[in-house]
C-alpha cells in the first residue's frame, strides 16, 4: 500500500540547532507571463516570471471550491493584496514531471530479522540492482533506503513479490572454505508490488482538481526518491541533502565541514518545481581514532591522553565524553605500515572500552584465553605502540586498539555540534544572497539532471539551462509601536525591522524595589570599582527608561567556596537585612565568568525553580566598562522579568489583533527532543501565552515528555492554566471582560506528514470536538473560536531581490516580504513571510500553514497579525522571524535543563551508547521524575526573557 508518510522536506534546527520537523517550504507558481509590476519593473529577466494574481472575479490558481476536493488543512480561497509590490527571485526550477505509469514496490530488507540503517540498504540495493540480478533491473529502480522502490516498468518476476539473497562480498572459493574462510554475511531483500501511480494525478492536484490524498504523496515522494538516486550513490548523503569534499574546512576537534547541496520536488500551483539550496555537512575527519581522539580530548600526546582515559578519577567521565563523539562512526581495522588486505567491510564503533590492549582477554577461535595485545602479535606480527590507550568496542563486540582504527572520509556526524564549534559553522554556511544564488545555480551542475541515467528513464525534465523562477511579492506595513508616558516619541514605526530606545520609556516601567549583586568572577579580574561603574550603568540605564530604582546602593558581593546556592541565600540574606527586613531582593544581577555554562544553569535553577525571584547574568567581559547601548539592553530583559511590558503594538495599525470586542489569547508551542543518540533523554514541550490586550506580555509552561513525540501530551492542562491566567489578569489587572472570543494558537516544528496528527490528537474541528484544547475551553467556561497555524523554518526556500533598490542593507528583501501566490500549496493556505530584517548571510522567511481557522481570517488579516506579532520581541528593538508566542515558546524548551536539580547527575546529553526498550523506559521515567515545575512567582512573569 503506498506509504503514509507525507512528501519528503528538509530536515534541520534553528540553532538549531535542535533536530526538529521537517521542511514546509513548496514549490512555485502558476504559470509563464512577461513581467509583472513593480519597482523591478524594467530589470532583465532572469527566469520564468509569475504574474501577480487576478484579486478579482474568478481567481485562477485557486482549488476548486467543491466539498469533494479535501485538504488537511484549510482550503485556499483567496489571495493578499496588501503591501507595495517587489520582484525576487527563488530557488525554485521548473521540472517536466512523467507521463508514463509508475511502479511501486515496498522493500524489506534484512539480516537475522534486525531492520538495518539507510546507509547500507544503499549499498545491498545497488549491489541487487548490479551484481545479482542485473535482468531483473533492466531499466534501474530507484531507492529511497527505506521502504519504497520506483521502477519505470514492472519488475519481470512471477507473482507480485520476490525473494532475493544479496552477499556486499563475492563468497569464497571452494579453496578459500576449505582453508577455514568464513562465508560472508548474507542480506534478505523482499519486493512486493503494492501500487501502480499514474502521474495525472499530479496534473489535477496542481490544477487544484484533486484531494491532497496518499495517491498524491506516494507520487511525489518518487519523483524525489528519482532525482536523489545518483547523487546517493555517489556522495554521502543526509535524506534530502548530500554532500562533497570540493568545498571543506576543518574546524578541529575531529570534525570537517562538506559543502552540500539540497534538493526536493514540490507541488506548486499549476507545475512542479524543484527547491534547490546548499547545505552544509558535519563530517568526520578521517584518521586513525587515536589522532581523532587527541584532537576531541585536547592532548598532545598518546601516553597523556591513556594515563587520563584510564585514571580511576577521570577515566570513566572522559572515556563516556569521547564515547558521545565516536559511537557510531564507521571504522576499517588497519594495521600500521602494514599493506591493506582488499575492500575490508567498516565495523562500527559502539563504545570506548574500559580495557587496554594488555588486560582485554578474550577467546580466540581455537578455544584459547589471550590479550588483545597478544593476538595482535601472533595473528599481525604487530606489537603495539601505545598499550596504554582503551580499546575501542566495535558492533560485533571486539576490542581494537585505537591506533589500528582508521576513520575514512566521508562520514557525516549526526550529532549535536559542541557549542564551541557553532561559530566555525555559522561562518561557513553563511553566504549573503547574490554569492547563495551562485553556489545554487552551480549546484545544478553538480546535481547534473540531464546526466542521470535514472531522471531520464523516468521522464522527468530539468532543462540544462534552467533559470531560477523570478516572481511578484508584497512587502507589508510595519505595525507602528507604543513607548510610555513620558516618551519624547511616543510611537514609532520600524524600518528594514529595527528601531531604537532613544527618548522612550517603556510602556508599562516596574519598580525595584530592592536588588543585589553577586559577582562568580574572581575579585581581581572584576573589581570592586568596576562593580560601581556597572551599578551606575545599570541605574542610568533604568531611569532613562523609566524603570524606578528605590535602591541606589545595592549589595555587591564576591562568591566564596560556598555553592552557588547558598551563596546565593547568603546575599539575598545581606538585602533582607540591609533594608530593615522588608523583603528580600526581587532582582539578583549575577557576574559570570566565561564558559560559565554550569554556573548559569545553577543560578537559574535557584531563581526560576527554587527560590522564585528574577536573576539577570551578565558576562564580566561584556559589563566592564560596557556602554550606554549595553545597558539598554540588559534593561529590556529586566522589565519585564519583573512584570513589566516594554512595547505594544498601536491599535489601530492592526486591529485584526487588538480588536476590543474581540479579546484575543495568541499562544505559541513548541517541543524540543534530545540530541542524535541521546537514547532514552526526554523530549520537552512548551506552551507561551499573552495575558494582555495588546499581546505584549507573555506566561509561559513548560512540560517534560516521553522522548521524541512530537505531539504535546499535557496540552489541555497546559492551555486551561494558560486561558486561566488570562481571565485573571484581564479581570483582576485590567478590569476588562475577561473571557477570550479567540484563540490563534502557533504550532512550531510539526512537519506536512504530522498536520493531520495535530488536528486528530489535540486541534480538532469544532464539529469533532476532540479532547485537549475544547476541553481546555470547556473547563474555563469560555467559547472562543480557534485558528490553527503551524510555523516553521526548516526548509530551504529563499528570497533573492532582483533590484538593489528593493534589498536592505544585507542584501536581503526587506523585512515585511510576503508571497502566498507563487511557491505555495496548489490547494492548501500557507504563504511564506520573511518578517526579520537581514543581518548575515541570506534571510530565511517564515512559512506558515493554517491548519484551521473558525475565525475565517482573510489572508491579509492574517499576514498582518503574524507580521506585527514579530515586533513585540521584549528582549531587542528589533522584529525577529517568527511570531514571539512560538520564539518565546522554543527559548523556554532550551531552558527546560534548568528545571533539574544541578548536582541531581541527570545528564540530558547521553552516553552514547544504545539502549534497549526497557532502559530506555527507566531512563526516561527517571528523568520524568526529576523534572521540577516552575516556582509559582515565575509563573506571572516572562522569567524566560
Amino acid at each position: 500500500m503506498p506509504p503514509r508518510a507525507a512528501p519528503p522536506s528538509s530536515s534541520g534546527g534553528r540553532g538549531a540547532p535542535r533536530g526538529r520537523g521537517a521542511d514546509r517550504g513548496r514549490g512555485t507558481s502558476r504559470g509563464v507571463s512577461s513581467a509583472g509590476r513593480g519597482r523591478g519593473r524594467g530589470q532583465p529577466s532572469s527566469g520564468p516570471i509569475v504574474p501577480a494574481s487576478q484579486q478579482t472575479g474568478a481567481i485562477p490558481g485557486l482549488p476548486d471550491s467543491s466539498s469533494h476536493i479535501t485538504t488537511v488543512g484549510v482550503k485556499r480561497s483567496a489571495f493578499g493584496t496588501s503591501g507595495r509590490s517587489i520582484r525576487v527571485q527563488t530557488n525554485h526550477y521548473e521540472v517536466g514531471i512523467p507521463e508514463s505509469i509508475i511502479h511501486h514496490y515496498d522493500v524489506v530488507s534484512s539480516s537475522s530479522g534486525k531492520v538495518l540503517p539507510t546507509r547500507l540498504n544503499m549499498e545491498i540495493i545497488e549491489r541487487l540492482q548490479k551484481t545479482v540480478a542485473p535482468q531483473v533491473f533492466t531499466p534501474r529502480a530507484v531507492y529511497d533506503g527505506k521502504k519504497n522502490m520506483f521502477t519505470a516498468r514492472q519488475l519481470p518476476f512471477g507473482g507480485q513479490s520476490q525473494e532475493f539473497d544479496v552477499f556486499l562480498v563475492d563468497p569464497p572459493s571452494s579453496g578459500e572454505t576449505a582453508r577455514g574462510a568464513r562465508s560472508p554475511k548474507v542480506y534478505k531483500v523482499r519486493l512486493t508490488h503494492v501500487a501502480t501511480i499514474n502521474p495525472q494525478v499530479l496534473q489535477r492536484f496542481l490544477k487544484g482538481r484533486q484531494s491532497h490524498d496518499n495517491d498524491v504523496l506516494t507520487a511525489i515522494t518518487a519523483l524525489n526518491v528519482v532525482i536523489r538516486m545518483e547523487p546517493s550513490l555517489k556522495y554521502p548523503f543526509n535524506v534530502r541533502s548530500f554532500f562533497t569534499s570540493r568545498e571543506q574546512r576543518d574546524i578541529g576537534a575531529g570534525m570537517v565541514l562538506w559543502r552540500g547541496y539540497f534538493q526536493s520536488i514540490r507541488p506548486a500551483i499549476g507545475r512542479m518545481l524543484i527547491n534547490v539550496d546548499i547545505s552544509t555537512g558535519v563530517m568526520y575527519k578521517p584518521g586513525t581514532v587515536l589522532s581523532i581522539a587527541l584532537e576531541v580530548m585536547g592532548f598532545g600526546t598518546p601516553a597523556q591522553l591513556g594515563e587520563f582515559l584510564t585514571s580511576p578519577r577521570t577515566g570513566p567521565r572522559e572515556r563516556v565524553k569521547l564515547q558521545r563523539f565516536l559511537s557510531g562512526v564507521r571504522i576499517r581495522v588497519e594495521i600500521p605500515g602494514a599493506q591493506r588486505q582488499g575492500n575490508l567491510i567498516p565495523r562500527v564503533v559502539k563504545k570506548i572500552s574500559d580495557k587496554t590492549p594488555g588486560n582485554a582477554i578474550f577467546v580466540n577461535r581455537e578455544g584459547q584465553r589471550t590479550s588483545v595485545d597478544q593476538y595482535f602479535r601472533t595473528t599481525y606480527n604487530y606489537q603495539i605502540r601505545h598499550p596504554r590507550l582503551p580499546c575501542v568496542e566495535v558492533g560485533s563486540e571486539a576490542l581494537i586498539p585505537m591506533e589500528c582504527c582508521m576513520i575514512f572520509e566521508g562520514q557525516i556526524m549526526r550529532k549535536q555540534v559542541p557549542s564551541d564549534k557553532t561559530k566555525d559553522v555559522v561562518e561557513f554556511a553563511t553566504k549573503r544572497p547574490p554569492e547563495r544564488l551562485a553556489s545554487i545555480r552551480e549546484g545544478l551542475g553538480v546535481l547534473a539532471y540531464g546526466q542521470s541515467e535514472y531522471v531520464r528513464q523516468f521522464g522527468l525534465v530539468v532543462q540544462p539551462n534552467a533559470t531560477p523562477v523570478t516572481l511578484q511579492a508584497r512587502v507589508l506595513e510595519p505595525p507602528v509601536l507604543r513607548y510610555g508616558q513620558g516618551s519624547r516619541q511616543p510611537t514609532i514605526k520600524p524600518r528594514d525591522g529595527a528601531w531604537n530606545l532613544i527618548d522612550k520609556k517603556f510602556f508599562k516601567p516596574v519598580t525595584i524595589n530592592r536588588w543585589c549583586v553577586a559577582v562568580f568572577e574572581r575579585q581581581n579580574r572584576f573589581r570592586p570599582d568596576l562593580a560601581e561603574e556597572m551599578v551606575n550603568g545599570l541605574i542610568q540605564s533604568f531611569a532613562s527608561v523609566g524603570i524606578q530604582v528605590e535602591e541606589r546602593d545595592p549589595v555587591i558581593k564576591w562568591a566564596n567556596q560556598e555553592s552557588v546556592a547558598a551563596f546565593l541565600r547568603t546575599i539575598g540574606g545581606e538585602c533582607f537585612r540591609k533594608n530593615n527586613n522588608l523583603g528580600g531582593p526581587e532582582l539578583i544581577v549575577c557576574v559570570l565568568p566565561e564558559a560559565s555554562a554550569d554556573l548559569y544553569m545553577r543560578v537559574k535553577h535557584f531563581g526560576d525553580i527554587t527560590q522564585g525571584v528574577a536573576t539577570q547574568c551578565l558576562r564580566s567581559s561584556k559589563c566592564t566598562r560596557a556602554k550606554a547601548q549595553y545597558f539598554a539592553n540588559v534593561s529590556l530583559k529586566i522589565n519585564v522579568k519583573l512584570g513589566g511590558i516594554n512595547t505594544i503594538p498601536e491599535a489601530r495599525s492592526v486591529p485584526s489583533l487588538t480588536d476590543p470586542h474581540n479579546p484575543t489569547i495568541v499562544m505559541g508551542a513548541d517541543v524540543m527532543h534530545p540530541a542524535p543518540g541521546a537514547d532514552g533523554r526526554p523530549s520537552f514541550a512548551a506552551l507561551v501565552g499573552n495575558v494582555d490586550s495588546d499581546t505584549a506580555k507573555y506566561i509561559a509552561d513548560c512540560r517534560v515528555q516521553t522522548s521524541r513525540q512530537e505531539m504535546i501530551n499535557d496540552l489541555e492542562d497546559m492551555a486551561t492554566n494558560m486561558i486561566k491566567m488570562y481571565q485573571g489578569y484581564r479581570r483582576g489587572v485590567e478590569r476588562k471582560p475577561a473571557d477570550p472570543k479567540r484563540i490563534i494558537f502557533y504550532r512550531d516544528g510539526v512537519s506536512e506528514g504530522q498536520f493531520q496528527h495535530v488536528l486528530d490528537f489535540g486541534l480538532s474541528t469544532r464539529r469533532a470536538y476532540l479532547p485537549t484544547f475544547t476541553d481546555a475551553c470547556r473547563a474555563c467556561n469560555v467559547q472562543p473560536k480557534i485558528t490553527v497555524i503551524v510555523v516553521g523554518k526548516r526548509h530551504h526556500v529563499r528570497f533573492f531581490p532582483t533590484n538593489s533598490n528593493d534589498a536592505d542593507r544585507s542584501g536581503n528583501c526587506p523585512a515585511g516580504t510576503v508571497v502566498d501566490n507563487h511557491i505555495v500549496h496548489p490547494t492548501e493556505f500557507d504563504f511564506y513571510l520573511q518578517s526579520h530584517g537581514g543581518l548575515l548571510g541570506t534571510s530565511r522567511p517564515a512559512h506558515y500553514s493554517v491548519l484551521l481557522d473558525e475565525n475565517g481570517f482573510t489572508p491579509d488579516s492574517l499576514q498582518a497579525l503574524s507580521f506585527a506579532l514579530c515586533h513585540v520581541y521584549a528582549r531587542s528593538t528589533r522584529s525577529v522571524s517568527i511570531p514571539v508566542p512560538v520564539y518565546y515558546a522554543d527559548i523556554v524548551c532550551a531552558r527546560a535543563k534548568n528545571h533539574y536539580d544541578p548536582d541531581g547527575n541527570m545528564d540530558l546529553e547521553g552516553s552514547g551508547v544504545s539502549l534497549d526498550d526497557q532502559q530506555k523506559q527507566t531512563t526516561l521515567d527517571t528523568f520524568k521524575a526529576g523534572f521540577r515545575r516552575l516556582h509559582s512567582s515565575m509563573r506571572k512573569v516572562m522569567y524566560f526573557s
